[in-house]
C-alpha cells in the first residue's frame, strides 16, 4: 500500500496521536481512528450536538512493514463479532448471554496487528444491530443493510510502530462548519434508517437465518 492519506475529524484544533490512548469501548478498542474520506471526517468532527465548529486533521500513514487487519476481507459476521467485543449492541439479558457465544463462533483474533481497517459503527449501525440480536433481521440481507447505513471505512492505529509511521501534514488542518456538516451527518442517519426499515419490513427479509439460529 505504501503511503496513504487519512483524515481525523475532531472537535479539537490540536490533536496528538499517542499510543495507549483512546477508549476500549470504541469500535476496535483503544487506538487513533482515521478515514480516507474527507467528507466523512468532516461529519465525524461535528456529529455531537453542541453547535461548535470542528476540525479535520490530515495525516500520512506509511504502511510499509505494518501488519493490517482488514475486516472488508472477511464475512460481515466476523466484523460484528469484533464490535461485540468492545461495544454493546443491546442491554438485554438475552444479548449478554448470547454475545459471548457469537464472539466465540465468529470472532477472530485482532492481537498482533498494527492497524485495523473496517466499517465504522455509527448510530444507524446500532439500529441494525439491535434488530439483528432481536432476531428481526435475516443474515442474507445483513450486509446490504449495513451498506445502506453509509457507515464508511475507518482505520484504527493500534501499535507504537504504527504511531511512529503516522505523520500529520502541517498544511492539512481544516475547520468544519457545525451547521453544515452536523446537518449532513443527521440527514445521512435519518435516510439510512428509513431505507433500512423498508428493507427489514420487505419480503426480502425471510427472518429464517437469524442471530439465535447461528449459535
Amino acid at each position: 500500500m505504501g503511503k496513504i492519506t487519512l483524515y481525523h475529524g475532531s472537535p479539537e484544533r490540536i490533536v496528538t496521536p499517542k499510543f495507549g490512548l483512546g477508549e476500549e469501548k470504541h469500535d476496535y478498542g483503544k487506538g487513533f481512528y482515521l478515514t480516507e474520506s474527507l467528507e466523512l471526517a468532516m461529519e465525524w468532527a461535528v456529529y455531537r450536538p453542541g453547535a461548535a465548529n470542528g476540525w479535520v486533521h490530515k495525516f500520512e500513514l506509511d504502511t510499509d512493514g505494518l501488519k493490517i487487519l482488514d475486516f472488508q476481507q472477511y464475512d460481515v459476521l466476523v466484523w460484528l463479532a469484533e464490535l461485540m467485543r468492545h461495544r454493546d449492541a443491546a442491554d438485554s439479558k438475552r444479548y449478554r448471554m448470547l454475545a459471548g457465544k457469537f464472539i466465540e463462533k465468529f470472532g477472530i483474533s485482532s492481537q498482533g496487528y498494527d492497524v485495523i481497517r473496517g466499517w465504522r459503527a455509527n448510530a444507524s449501525y446500532f439500529y441494525i444491530a439491535k434488530a439483528f440480536v432481536r432476531d428481526e433481521v435475516d443474515v442474507d440481507i445483513l450486509e446490504e443493510l449495513l451498506a445502506l447505513g453509509g457507515l464508511g471505512i475507518q482505520y484504527c492505529v493500534k501499535t507504537q510502530k504504527a504511531y511512529d509511521q503516522l505523520k500529520e501534514c502541517p498544511d492539512g488542518l481544516q475547520t468544519v462548519d457545525f451547521s453544515q456538516f452536523n446537518e449532513k451527518y443527521n440527514r445521512r442517519d435519518i435516510e439510512a434508517r428509513e431505507n433500512m426499515r423498508r428493507l427489514i419490513d420487505s419480503d426480502r427479509n425471510p427472518v429464517t437465518k437469524v442471530f439465535s439460529t447461528l449459535l
